[in-house]
């Protein structure tokens, strides 16, 4: 297994069980004697309030990683991600149930501090670490581990129903305990990124961990050294890059508002409307819809370096709405459908875009500012969604159907790919226009402005950046 495989497995430990598992901890019969029986808007916002803190932390997250590394950030957002779990596990102890009911949400928004700072982290170190012809597969490893933890989550629930008293909805807790704790350790021995290293003007350290070969096109990306985060995102809007990091934020928007932990966090109730009544079926089938992620993230292992971003974004989101308008009619069958389709294609390729059509010295600012976006997206679904579903069960399908629909017609519209792109040599493509294009008719990527070799301070001339650019690829 190359190195860098072994370094981003690690790194995507962090945080995997939460989603499969927490749906499911408040449909279990032993969490209403602690909680109280919760109403659907309280429901939505003890679901979401992991989600509300790294919409805020995640605008400082990008500059929290450029400052004390890649794996530095992913090992402090682990530890105060398991700080806020371990609340949580110790919720209910001794206590009325208005306390235990405060106490767990303010465990949930510690959590979802840590995971504002890890995750952003997680998805650059990716990036970084791999080579340009595998980033889609170590798009997918991550996109794995995520899979891999909803799976446990679910069966580990499903597991735990028969357990009487209370550790029947801690023993999730207690295992994100343990795994926060087993990676805040762990990643601190993993290399850099040499990018970071060459960053932050670490040049001898970065020709030792990787790709020297790469240093040359490197330099100009990271020349200027560090700047405030404020400054980043105001770069990031600059002229050459205001439109692909708009493009950023819409992927990540589109990505949480097309439904997808609208399903996840809630399976076990739409598993029961679907006609599974009892509570051991429909913790079972979300289960199974565990499985069926972890499944077909490994088939689209394949697709994501093969099809390239562009096309299977645009054909992954056309099954996606299709299956989520019918959903009404065959709940089940098309869940599993909506699931197979974001696995294979959403779920991996849209960070991956995020991160590499970026230059080096807004990649982090970027990342982080979309997850901001996602975040907040995915609160709005997880917060709305069981009030949608007691109001009226058929909604949400034809919503986020509508969502899926507007993304595909965008990204047919102004989508660039960037498969295969050099993930430095991004940073000097200030043109990676998006421009209008037809899949299968247009396979250009704009070439560089002469306003771009400016604003990164080069005297070069068009022709010789273009024979530079030439070489290094």
């Amino acid at each position: 297994m190359p190195p860098y495989v072994r370094c981003v497995c690690f790194a995507s430990l962090a945080g995997i069980f939460d989603t499969g598992s927490i749906g499911p901890i408040t449909e279990m019969d032993d969490f209403a004697p602690t909680f109280g029986k919760l109403s659907a808007t309280v429901q939505g916002l003890f679901v979401s309030a992991i989600l509300i803190p790294p919409a805020i932390i995640s605008f400082g997250s990008g500059s929290i990683a450029d400052r004390i590394s890649r794996t530095h950030a992913i090992s402090l957002g682990c530890a105060v991600y398991g700080t806020g779990s371990l609340i949580c596990l110790l919720a209910g102890i001794k206590m009325s149930q208005a306390s235990a009911l405060a106490m767990v949400f303010v465990g949930r928004c510690i959590s979802g501090a840590g995971e504002g700072i890890f995750l952003s982290a997680v998805t650059v170190y990716g990036i970084e670490v791999a080579p340009q012809d595998q980033r889609g597969r170590v798009g997918c490893i991550m996109q794995l581990f995520i899979c891999i933890g909803i799976m446990v989550g679910y069966f580990v629930c499903y597991g735990s129903l028969n357990i009487d008293g209370s550790l029947s909805w801690r023993l999730p807790w207690i295992l994100q305990c343990l795994t926060c704790l087993v990676t805040a350790v762990g990643v601190r021995f993993l290399p850099h990124s040499p990018r970071w290293l060459l960053h932050v003007g670490r040049r001898a350290e970065a020709e030792e961990e990787q790709m020297a070969q790469e240093l040359a096109a490197q330099e100009l990306a990271a020349r200027g050294g560090w700047r405030h985060h404020v400054d980043q995102f105001k770069q990031a809007f600059a002229p050459g890059l205001r439109g692909r990091t708009s493009m950023a934020l819409f992927m990540l928007a589109v990505q949480q508002l097309g439904g997808i932990d609208g399903i996840l966090y809630y399976s076990p109730v739409l598993f029961e409307q679907a006609g599974l009544s009892s509570q051991s079926a429909s913790f079972l089938a979300s289960g199974v819809t565990g499985i069926v992620n972890v499944v077909f993230t490994l088939v689209g292992q394949s697709i994501s370096d093969r099809w390239g971003r562009r096309t299977a974004l645009i054909w992954g989101g056309t099954v996606m709405a299709t299956a989520t308008t019918a959903g009404n009619h065959a709940v089940i069958a098309f869940i599993f459908i909506y699931f197979i389709a974001f696995v294979t294609t959403w779920a991996i390729l849209m960070r991956i875009w995020v991160s590499e059509a970026q230059p080096v010295q807004t990649r982090a600012s970027v990342s982080s500012l979309a997850l901001t976006t996602n975040w907040g997206c995915n609160w709005i679904v997880a917060f709305t969604t069981p009030m949608f579903l007691e109001a009226y069960p058929n909604g949400p399908y034809f919503l986020w159907a509508a969502c899926t629909w507007v993304s595909v017609g965008v990204f047919v519209l102004w989508l660039p790919e960037t498969k295969g792109m050099n993930v430095d040599m991004a940073g000097q493509q200030g043109g990676l226009k998006l421009e209008v294009s037809i899949p299968g008719l247009s396979k250009r990527i704009a070439q560089p402005q002469a306003s771009t070799a400016a604003a990164l301070g080069t005297k070069e001339g068009e022709g010789q950046r273009a024979e530079k650019q030439q070489a290094a690829v």
